[in-house]
């Protein structure tokens, strides 16, 4: 595909600089987050690492457990 026949949007995106990606993504990724949205990964049964006695349904009234992500230096 071209740049000229890529859709608006997708042009509008390239046009942005990294850090502007950036800080856009960082918006997308906290909706996701404010939807329900999962860092854990689902379950792989097939994995050697794979525990069943850990792997739960998740919280127990029905949604997603929440993190807490630290902003700043370490």
């Amino acid at each position: 595909m071209t740049y000229e026949q890529m859709p608006d949007e997708w042009k509008d995106w390239l046009a942005l600089t990294p850090i502007e990606r950036f800080r856009e993504s960082e918006k997308l990724f906290a909706q996701y987050l404010a939807m329900g949205g999962s860092l854990d990964p689902d379950p792989d049964p097939t994995s050697p690492f794979y525990d069943e006695e850990t792997s739960g349904a998740g919280a127990a009234y029905g949604r997603p457990g929440l993190r807490v992500l630290r902003r700043g230096a370490v």
